[in-house]
């Protein structure tokens, strides 16, 4: 691209424009003084000797007074330093960007700065070091991107002392006692109370409500959870980011909007309230302004076709329209003569030649599609001009590239409606156009089936001499369709008839003075708009001679229409501002050129109120060849008013027309008020000219009724050209409110009988009735009640010296609807060699300028790859579709920055949470009178008769000796391989003697007494059950670990440790001594020999209270908790089990689970041991190698009842979900099973067990079978399905209630609703009660609360680490705060539910109670003061892009993270961002802080699939998950 004008320097720039400039430089007058012809216009000249870039020549808006109020308004924003975190971005992400080069050495975030570095004295020199070159890197590359003073000014990189980077040190050491007070605007924080920094609570940790917490307390934060939450070492990345984020939030805001609207029935959703200092107008309403009248000209024919025929025959040679070929010379001239005869043999051949005499193809009045490409106007006018002489409608439209261009399936839509089945093109055209194999045109997009017709002459035959086409005066009968992009991307056809059509052309004929033989030079797309009506239509009317610049010759020669109107002394031409500014970048080339002969140059799109500056730059360049200033003609013109006004060609010396410099604040209210105060935010708009000649003009309101605006009002301009016949085709409605609009004054009542046309433009008339144009209806952004233009927006982007990162005019602007308001957010094409510095540094200035210049928020700008946004086909910007891709996330953006903290301002008030009440008025409040208490309980225990087990044998360890000597072949256990083989069995005798050989083990080498804890480190098999029962047959308390998770084993005060060879060689390697002091370990003894000694006596406890086993497990939250389990315990859990299940000795089931703690455990270790039951055992792991393992075991054995883990389900359902037939050829059945239950702590997945039934219900699996338990750390089964009683029932609750602990109950599809599934039947001898877990008091029938329970099978304590008695004993035994004579004991889970009496029969007789779990209390966040549990808000983000894999969310410091793994490719890593953001505020009413994208797999998932949030919290902020992207909301 330097090669156009050598490569300028800045400095070599700079000169070369003051010398230019010179001469003009001393004029100061204002611009709208009458300036002698000799004068040069004011010095606003545009910058056009920049070195012209690849797709860079759409210079529309450049405007150097608004550049230099950017300017101004960002060095306003200097004094605030600002600075905004820059996103984290993994290297590898987009390789575009070259800029390794030019990385700085650290890419921590562009804020430390030598201050702050001063105090952190204890950091090496090196990092010292780095720090400084990144420092003076990012300088140096600021001054190098700016030319104008204040440029490096607005990120504070040099400036702000000590701001950011010492804000993380001080958070450091909050515990210090610096009392840091923290206040945030109150729709980021949540509640305020935990951020004030009082000594037992560091501010920056989200703890959950004291109370409730279940595996820690407010002291022990030292050791476990907080290691890395609030020491986070200063030199994190993240957490310095997120301060940075944190101060740049607390920032002020805008105004807050107030008043209130209610929604639905609890969050109030602010509505923008009218600011009572906005500008209104006070003009008087206006009056329709009249044109000129339409002079009557005797000879102007009854119709267009009558003076084609006229012109045709009797000036046969006259020139009528010129090509060009590729290097714009002339390649072709037609002249009226060929015109004529060429237009008639194609009508002759249309209306006789396509099909047979009885069944013609075509007939008067049908459509036919018309697709040339723009460089051939010749065969263009011949087809539209036959068309026309046969009486069929052109619809001309563009040639389709591909399957699947942009916009393509509309234009397809639009043929369809139109009824088209024939497509008229030249040969050429047809050859390349794309095909399948066998050489037929492709069937694009949307499209009807065609049919293809050829145009070239050869094709044609020649009508015979008596035959003449039929000529009638015009009327309103269609002419033409002429094809528009709605604002959402719909494309409609306008219907022009062939009376608007001639009365267009005699008003632009007057308006425009042509007279006949004069040449123009069109550099316009001819197949529609001004292209058309001056070059195909005005044209013939006028016998004009049109030189046709096609686009294509424009992208190699700029400078060629300048050329062609030089060559052909043109007295018109035909441009847009983009014409302008290639030919004054290209002007250079040519030294010679003239345009005297110009007496128009028409520039249409006047209407884009950027235009003046373009229009004032090429005066100043061209006056020199000889351009006339009063030849400069604006004009606005609209697909359904055609041309609205036009500047009529001025007299040489006459005083140029003004300018209006209005106040961008007032025209977001509408209102035109001239700017005054703040020249920064003006917008400088120049005329268009006046009515057309014989139309009229109103100026409506733009939504609404067409009610007339004030004088100073802005409003939709609406035309009357008393041409009727206009219409959308086959769109009756739209057609009404657009072509037939009568205007009403503000009473309502109509004003006169003539209808008008909606142009779509938005304007005002001013002094002298000159139309001025300040934008288009499809540009309007209406946001909290304001509304801006798209247009500015994109002029304020670009006035921000965008030179090194961004395209210009490859920027586009639309606002999306989110969260009850439209958003901006703006889309720029970023170039390949600009750097993130660059890039980031862009978008946070343009943001500032936006902010400052229009008053309005950005909500998310993105930058894509060069080349990368749709293209209409002029290479313009397709906006709806580029709108759609960013909805769709397809628009794979490489660099993204989203505000909704600053833009969104109606979020609902924070929630205040009441001061706490007493017990009475919480019955008051929660028992309403006559509600039931919200209580369920299981069968009772003692009524059921069991087999004398019970009465005989209190303890496991007898059940398994009596069951050694009654049954000794009995087999227990089965264990099975990948390959579904049995490795291993366990008869009764088997595992009583393995048992004892064990126990004479752990006697002989551990030197053990009754109650050491024995660590059992096995694989998921029979060693492990084996070993279990040896343990209790010395009286040892086992526990079970999962192998070889080294940092378990220091935590149960272990006396020893049992396992096998090949681990205990592993414990013993030397990667295990890296991580733990090997010394420290009790003795390690493995079981794979064992002696064949007896055991001299079984161990029998003296109570059955006695400690049986420790059941340890990693909760949610990421603590390692563990629970004791008495004898009696084991004894209830397994019997209430064995009555719920029905399981005897002569039953098999099938468990694929893990085996180490909670229900699981008890299933694989104890219940067979109990019941008798034979045992099928899946390790979970082994599905890896064989998906199908579990499925074809359960169809092999014939298994009723299996037991799987969530994990186990996922992995079946996404790993065979598109392999059901081959399960049917494998034979595997499902038809066997009557339950299939899923052991969960935590609300049932519905969706995941939904997705499994469905999927294999073509196996056979009954859609009743699945179902899942419910347990706790505090008892691990309280709910599980079993074999009797209803199925398990389902509710949909409000979502918005839930957030405000309440359960509101809603029909199935309600918006904001949330399937909640029963977690199973309730177990035999457990009791549940609903309880409010701040007063401890009851709650009634459906509302929510903690879930409370009591059963014999309860755990007895938590078992404590270290001696550190400090683990809430209450959650063990509570009672109730009222209400309970009784005084029961009650075991508090953590987990919040409801329970709700269904109209179905218990088992028992009564009617049915349900238990619903909603989640568990400590996980919960605490946002806005209201409760979130974050499956809700992780269901929402899943559910936006398929790319999405897992998504887990936390807080950090009151700002809501959301961690997503990309399943997609890399590209899509950002699509993401604003399509997460968006749904959680619509959804869930809450701003993102921070959205990070992961690869797939980084989520850390528990062995029961579920997601450990805490440990992605400490390795987020410790800058451990290598994320692709991390982008901070601002």
């Amino acid at each position: 691209s330097a090669s156009l004008n050598g490569d300028i320097t800045q400095k070599g720039y700079e000169k070369k424009r003051a010398k230019l400039l010179a001469p003009y430089i001393p004029q100061k007058e204002p611009r709208n003084q009458t300036l002698a012809p000799s004068a040069a216009p004011a010095p606003s000249t545009s910058k056009y000797h920049r070195a012209r870039s690849g797709g860079a020549r759409d210079e529309r808006y450049r405007s150097d007074i608004h550049t230099e109020a950017v300017q101004a308004a960002l060095a306003k924003h200097k004094e605030q330093k600002m600075a905004l975190p820059m996103p984290t971005k993994r290297r590898s992400t987009f390789v575009q960007s070259p800029a390794d080069a030019c990385t700085p050495p650290d890419t921590s975030s562009a804020s430390e700065d030598e201050g702050s570095l001063r105090r952190q004295a204890a950091l090496s020199a090196a990092l010292h070091q780095s720090l400084q070159n990144a420092e003076s890197w990012i300088n140096r590359s600021i001054q190098g991107s700016s030319t104008s003073s204040s440029a490096s000014s607005t990120l504070s990189h040099g400036e702000g002392k000590g701001t950011s980077g010492s804000l993380a040190d001080v958070f450091a050491n909050t515990r210090i006692g610096r009392s840091w007070n923290f206040s945030v605007p109150p729709d980021v924080t949540a509640t305020t109370s935990s951020t004030s920094s009082s000594s037992a609570r560091p501010a920056t940790i989200d703890l959950p409500p004291s109370g409730i917490v279940k595996g820690m307390h407010k002291g022990s934060n030292r050791s476990s959870l907080m290691d890395t939450a609030d020491g986070v070492p200063v030199s994190s990345r993240v957490s310095t980011k997120i301060q940075q984020l944190l101060n740049t939030l607390k920032r002020p805001k805008r105004p807050p909007l107030k008043e209130f609207f209610v929604d639905d029935f609890e969050e109030i959703v602010e509505v923008p309230q009218p600011d009572p200092n906005q500008p209104k107008p006070e003009g008087r309403q206006m009056t329709p302004v009249k044109g000129e009248p339409l002079g009557v000209v005797c000879n102007w024919p009854p119709a267009l076709e009558a003076a084609l025929q006229r012109w045709g025959t009797t000036q046969a040679k006259c020139p009528c329209l010129t090509a060009l070929d590729v290097t714009g010379k002339p390649v072709y001239t037609l002249t009226y003569g060929k015109l004529w005869s060429r237009s008639l043999k194609l009508a002759y051949t249309l209306l006789n030649k396509l099909g047979t005499k009885n069944e013609p193809v075509l007939k008067p009045g049908d459509r036919v599609a018309l697709v040339y490409p723009n460089n051939d106007p010749v065969m263009f006018m011949v087809a539209f001009y036959g068309c026309l002489l046969a009486e069929v409608i052109p619809v001309p439209i563009e040639v389709p590239l591909t399957r699947k261009d942009a916009g393509g399936q509309q234009i397809g839509f639009l043929l369809g409606s139109c009824g088209i089945a024939l497509a008229l093109t030249t040969e050429v055209c047809l050859k390349g156009l794309p095909k399948t194999q066998n050489g037929e045109i492709v069937q694009f997009k949307g499209w009807p089936r065609l049919k293809w017709v050829v145009t070239d002459s050869k094709y044609l035959s020649k009508s015979p001499k008596d035959w003449q086409p039929n000529i009638s005066a015009a009327g309103t009968e269609p002419a033409y369709i002429e094809y528009k992009t709605s604002k959402e991307g719909s494309v409609m056809g306008v219907t022009v008839s062939r009376i608007a059509m001639l009365s267009h052309c005699q008003a632009l004929s007057q308006a425009c003075n042509y007279s006949e033989g004069e040449a123009v030079v069109n550099v316009l797309d001819f197949k529609k708009d001004a292209g058309l009506w001056h070059g195909i239509l005005t044209n013939v009317m006028n016998k004009l001679h049109t030189i046709s610049v096609p686009y294509s010759v424009m992208k190699t020669c700029p400078l060629s229409w300048v050329q062609r109107v030089h060559t052909h002394k043109a007295k018109v031409a035909l441009v847009k501002c983009r014409d302008l500014h290639w030919a004054m970048m290209a002007h250079r080339d040519q030294r010679d050129v003239s345009l005297s002969s110009l007496r128009m140059l028409i520039v249409t799109d006047g209407a884009n109120p950027w235009s003046v500056s373009s229009c004032d730059a090429f005066l100043s360049l061209f006056q020199n060849h000889g351009l006339k200033p009063e030849a400069i003609c604006p004009c606005a013109t609209s697909a359904e008013a055609m041309t609205v006004a036009i500047r009529r060609p001025g007299v040489p010396g006459a005083p140029l027309p003004g300018r209006a410099i209005l106040s961008m604040n007032g025209l977001s209210y509408s209102v035109i008020r001239v700017n005054t105060e703040d020249k920064n935010s003006a917008l400088t708009v120049q005329d268009v000219g006046h009515v057309m000649p014989g139309g009229m003009m109103c100026i409506v309101k733009p939504d609404g009724l067409p009610q007339l605006c004030k004088t100073d009002e802005i409003g939709e301009i609406c035309v009357s050209l008393r041409a009727g016949g206009m219409m959308y085709y086959g769109l009756a409605g739209v057609t009404k409110n657009t072509f037939e609009v009568i205007p009403v004054n503000s009473a309502g009542s109509p004003v006169g009988d003539v209808p008008f046309v909606r142009s779509g433009l938005l304007g005002f008339v001013g002094p002298g009735s000159l139309v001025f144009v300040v934008g288009k209806m499809d540009g309007l952004l209406t946001v909290s009640g304001r509304r801006h233009n798209a247009d500015d927006i994109v002029a304020t982007g670009l006035a921000v010296e965008s030179i090194k990162t961004v395209y210009r005019g490859r920027i586009a602007v639309f606002s999306v609807s989110v969260f009850y308001d439209e958003r901006i957010v703006v889309v720029a094409e970023q170039r390949p060699d600009a750097s993130e510095e660059d890039s980031f540094q862009w978008m946070s200035r343009v943001l500032q300028a936006i902010d400052s210049i229009h008053q309005v928020g950005i909500y998310c700008l993105a930058l894509v790859p060069a080349n990368t946004l749709p293209k209409t086909p002029l290479g313009g910007i397709h906006i709806s579709q580029t709108k759609q891709h960013f909805l769709e996330g397809s628009l794979h953006p490489c660099n993204i920055l989203m505000c909704p903290h600053t833009c969104v301002t109606n979020l609902p008030k924070p929630r205040q949470k009441q001061p706490g009440v007493g017990p009475a008025s919480v019955l008051v409040g929660n028992l309403v009178a006559g509600k039931r208490i919200a209580q369920a309980s299981g069968r009772d225990l003692g009524q059921i008769e069991d087999n004398d087990l019970v009465k005989k044998h209190q303890f496991l360890t007898e059940v398994l000796q009596w069951r050694a000597q009654a049954t000794p072949d009995h087999p227990l256990f089965l264990l099975l391989n990948a390959k579904g083989t049995i490795v291993c069995t366990a008869t009764c005798v088997q595992l009583h003697k393995r048992a004892e050989r064990i126990a004479s083990l752990l006697c002989d080498k551990g030197h053990l007494n009754a109650g050491d804890n024995v660590v059992l480190l096995y694989p998921p098999g029979i060693e492990l059950i084996a070993a279990f029962y040896g343990c209790l047959y010395t009286g040892c308390v086992p526990v079970t670990v999962r192998p070889p998770h080294a940092q378990n084993l220091a935590v149960s005060k272990a006396a020893c440790i049992l396992t096998t060879q090949t681990l205990m060689r592993l414990l013993k390697s030397r990667e295990a001594a890296a991580a733990v002091d090997v010394k420290t370990w009790p003795t390690i003894i493995d079981t794979d020999d064992l002696p064949r000694k007896r055991l001299p006596q079984i161990y029998k406890p003296p109570t059955p209270e006695m400690l049986a086993y420790l059941d340890f497990s990693v909760s949610t939250t990421g603590m390692l908790t563990g629970v004791k389990m008495s004898h009696s315990a084991v004894s209830a859990l397994c019997r209430a089990i064995k009555l719920q299940c029905e399981l005897y000795s002569s039953r098999q089931i099938a468990i694929c689970l893990d085996p180490y703690c909670g229900l699981g455990f008890v299933l694989w270790c104890l219940c067979s041991v109990y019941s008798g039951h034979q045992t099928i055992l899946i390790p979970p792991m082994e599905l890896e190698t064989n998906l199908f393992l579990w499925l074809s075991t359960v169809s092999q054995y014939k298994i009723r009842d299996t037991f799987c883990s969530y994990s186990v389900m996922e992995l079946c359902t996404k790993g065979l979900g598109n392999q059901v037939e081959m399960l049917k050829v494998r034979g595997i059945h499902l038809s066997c099973v009557r339950t299939c239950v899923v052991v969960a702590e935590e609300r049932p997945r519905v969706s995941l067990t939904q997705s499994f039934s469905k999927l294999f219900k073509d196996i056979g699996l009954s859609l009743r079978a699945v179902s899942t338990t419910f347990g706790s750390r505090v008892n691990v089964a309280i709910c599980l399905q079993g074999t009797s009683g209803p199925d398990p029932t389902t509710v949909y609750v409000d979502l918005k209630s839930l957030r405000h602990d309440r359960v509101r109950l809603v029909e199935r599809g309600a918006p904001q609703s949330l399937l909640l599934s029963e977690s199973g039947k309730i177990l035999p001898g457990v009791k549940v009660v609903i309880v409010n877990p701040e007063t401890k008091g009851p709650v009634g029938d459906s509302h929510l609360g903690e879930i409370w329970v009591n059963s014999p099978h309860t755990a007895s304590g938590y078992y404590t680490i270290y001696d550190n008695e400090t683990l809430p004993a209450d959650h063990f035994n509570t009672r109730l705060s009222f209400g309970d004579a009784a005084q029961t004991l009650w075991a508090r889970t953590g987990y919040l539910g409801f329970v709700r009496r269904t109209e179905l029969t218990a088992a028992s007789g009564e009617r049915h109670d349900a238990l619903y779990v909603v989640g568990a209390l400590d996980e919960t966040l605490e946002l806005r003061g209201l409760r979130y549990h974050p499956i809700d808000i992780e269901t929402s983000v899943s559910r936006t892009h398929r790319s999405i894999a897992e998504c887990a969310v936390f807080t950090w410091t009151n700002l809501l993270v959301v961690v997503v793994e990309l399943c997609g490719c890399e590209q899509e890593a950002l699509d993401l961002v604003p399509l997460v953001t968006n749904v959680v505020l619509e959804e869930h009413y809450l701003i993102v802080g921070v959205v990070v994208v992961v690869d797939p797999g980084v989520i850390p998932i528990n062995s029961r699939g579920e997601k450990q949030r805490m440990h992605l919290r400490d390795s987020f902020l410790a800058d451990q998950l290598d994320p692709i992207y991390v982008a901070y909301n601002m």
